[in-house]
């Protein structure tokens, strides 16, 4: 029999916590899954658990959440035989959007059931872990700035944006890939992208794969208030890789560096600066085994 962990990021209410709970009993019955429910309950308990649960041979852990809690919850799985699955309840839900994974939970939870098991490339930013993309420009400081906002949602995140354009400079990034390829460049975003997507159906990559082993390097020359618009919509229909501000190029490690490098995000989380004006980015093929649509 089949044994699960549901690692639930409580932040749902109650009615959708019963609605999930009963959409549980409905795609995993007892006759074929052996399931145990848990909670997030301080930061860094996801990694706890799914170490914990990988260490003595449950299946498949289930991250119930947004993008950060399905990072967490994946840090203690890296490199090992236990698969994570998602049902996400996040607000852009970029990693789930990139594998296809519906935003319906009932749906999602039964790709848990039924999905197969793929090995899913995973990136590394310094010593933090991305899944989606990690960022260095305007989109770490938006992130910094989310997280200590109340309020969630496309909305709120657009309003971060349009009040922190016009304070924002663009800083002047040396980046040099494994290749030998160094470029200096002034750029508005200077995001690396191991899946397509950057939320809320965003696609800062379209053409980056989560399994092919390579890191995708977006980056978007300054550009004036009035262009986030159009850039927007085209990074909504997959075409901003035709919009002139966009550069883009493949490595498998990229160092980035530039004096006025102040923020980093992981999945749209800001995290600390540990290397002083430095980040490496690497890319570790088939780190973690993933639950995916059959046929993706």
């Amino acid at each position: 029999m089949r044994k699960i962990l549901i690692i639930i990021n409580r932040k749902a209410g109650t009615d959708r916590e019963k609605s999930l709970g009963a959409a549980i009993q409905r795609q995993l019955p007892a006759d074929r899954f052996q399931v145990e429910t848990t909670y997030l309950q301080y930061l860094g308990h996801g990694a706890d658990l799914s170490r914990e649960a990988a260490s003595r041979g449950v299946d498949t852990v289930v991250a119930v959440g947004g993008d950060g809690s399905i990072n967490e919850i994946a840090q203690g799985l890296m490199g090992t035989h236990t698969a994570l699955a998602i049902v996400p309840l996040g607000s852009g839900n970029g990693l789930a959007r990139a594998l296809s994974i519906p935003l319906d939970a009932e749906k999602a939870l039964a790709i848990v059931a039924e999905g197969i098991k793929k090995p899913m490339d995973a990136g590394y930013a310094n010593e933090h872990l991305f899944l989606s993309n990690a960022g260095v420009g305007f989109d770490a400081v938006i992130a910094d700035r989310f997280r200590h906002s109340k309020k969630r949602g496309l909305v709120n995140y657009a309003r971060l944006v349009v009040g922190g354009f016009a304070g924002y400079k663009p800083a002047v990034y040396k980046i040099r890939t494994d290749d030998g390829r160094e470029t200096e460049v002034p750029a508005f975003l200077m995001t690396v992208a191991n899946g397509n997507q950057f939320g809320y159906d965003f696609k800062l990559a379209p053409q980056a794969s989560l399994f092919d082993g390579q890191l995708d390097i977006c980056m978007v020359r300054p550009l004036r208030f009035w262009d986030l618009l159009p850039l927007s919509i085209s990074s909504l229909s997959g075409k901003i890789g035709e919009s002139r501000y966009m550069q883009h190029f493949t490595g498998k490690e990229i160092t980035v560096a530039s004096p006025d490098l102040s923020c980093l995000q992981v999945d749209g989380d800001a995290v600390p600066l540990t290397q002083g004006k430095t980040v490496h980015f690497n890319v570790v093929p088939g780190a973690l085994q993933m639950v995916v649509p059959n046929g993706r």
